[in-house]
């Protein structure tokens, strides 16, 4: 059972409520943030889940992401015990294959895969194979996933530019944009009513930061942005679900990082490489951050110092999603 420690305490009431959602957070479990509003924690280890979220509309559902077709096939059964109605929008927060490669499990149960218009472009970067030119990363992944290789990449067909929104009188979700961070297409899914924000990747709770289809400078300007909703309830992409310091979070780790690849500044690269494990002892001091440091450090660290005028590294490490 996972916990969350709390360092941000806006009101008593609302610190009592999110630590009891998060005292409760179990991987493959189903938690009710709100009257008809779920949060599921995916499996990452082995099966690369990534989390999700749905909310029940009067007359239908919305998904938050679609997941791989395996991280479909798990979430399916548990909404359809939860309500007859049916999956009419799967939500997906960016390209990546674990939030994005299920959109053809959805499409066969009737369901509309929606997304920011950068989702699509950045398929039509990555996934070539699917617009006609050279195989991309839907190929790779199926070289080692069963599920993808048993299924068919479908693109996000219903797509926004600033917001869409979904609204029947009861519950309202705000699908947004706010600039590029984890993804150049990162769209977050905002209940204003109940004040709880469905994130993606863009916001995590652990060391899931992948930087390389990203800007990390940006990421920064941007969770600032995202940090003015207001939430009371952030459910992050992967990760168990906290409270608005999930964002300070991870933007404290973000600024902390650029901080101390900024002392390289005009060193060779090797030296900056070299200088990885120290890096990490020094972020991992910060208890607030400390859970952000992880196997992506090496990849991060590259990120920030070429994004900060350096060159890349002589060998760096292959990290894709």
């Amino acid at each position: 059972m996972k916990s969350i420690a709390f360092t941000h305490l806006p009101a008593i009431l609302t610190v009592l409520c999110l630590s009891a959602l998060a005292c409760h957070a179990e991987v493959n479990q189903v938690e009710k943030v709100a009257a008809d509003v779920y949060f599921h924690e995916g499996e990452i280890r082995p099966a690369g889940h990534c989390n999700n979220g749905w909310i029940i509309f009067a007359d239908y559902v919305l998904v938050i992401d679609a997941n791989f077709p395996s991280g479909a096939r798990v979430i399916i059964p548990k909404i359809e015990a939860l309500t007859d109605k049916p999956v009419r929008f799967a939500f997906d927060t960016h390209h990546h294959g674990d939030h994005a490669y299920g959109n053809q499990v959805w499409l066969e149960k009737g369901a509309t895969p929606v997304a920011h218009e950068g989702v699509l472009a950045e398929m039509k970067k990555y996934e070539t194979g699917l617009f006609g030119d050279k195989p991309g990363r839907w190929e790779d992944a199926a070289k080692g996933r069963k599920d993808v290789a048993e299924s068919k990449l479908k693109a996000p067909t219903l797509l926004y530019r600033t917001e869409m929104i979904f609204d029947d009188g009861k519950h309202r979700v705000e699908l947004l944009h706010f600039g590029t961070a984890h993804t150049h297409g990162d769209g977050w899914a905002w209940l204003p009513n109940e004040k709880i924000l469905f994130s993606g990747d863009a916001c995590v709770n652990g060391p899931y930061n992948f930087t390389g289809d990203g800007d990390i400078g940006e990421w920064i300007k941007t969770l600032e942005a995202v940090k003015k909703l207001g939430p009371k309830v952030v459910c992050p992409g992967h990760g168990p679900m906290g409270g608005p310091e999930l964002l300070e979070d991870q933007q404290a780790f973000f600024i902390a990082l650029q901080d101390e690849v900024k002392k390289f500044a005009g060193k060779d690269p090797t030296e900056v490489e070299a200088a990885v494990p120290a890096i990490m002892a020094a972020l991992k001091k910060h208890e607030r951050i400390s859970r952000y440091v992880g196997k992506f450090l090496l990849a991060q660290v590259e990120k920030a110092f070429v994004e900060q005028g350096g060159k890349p590294f002589p060998k760096p490490e292959v990290l894709a999603k």
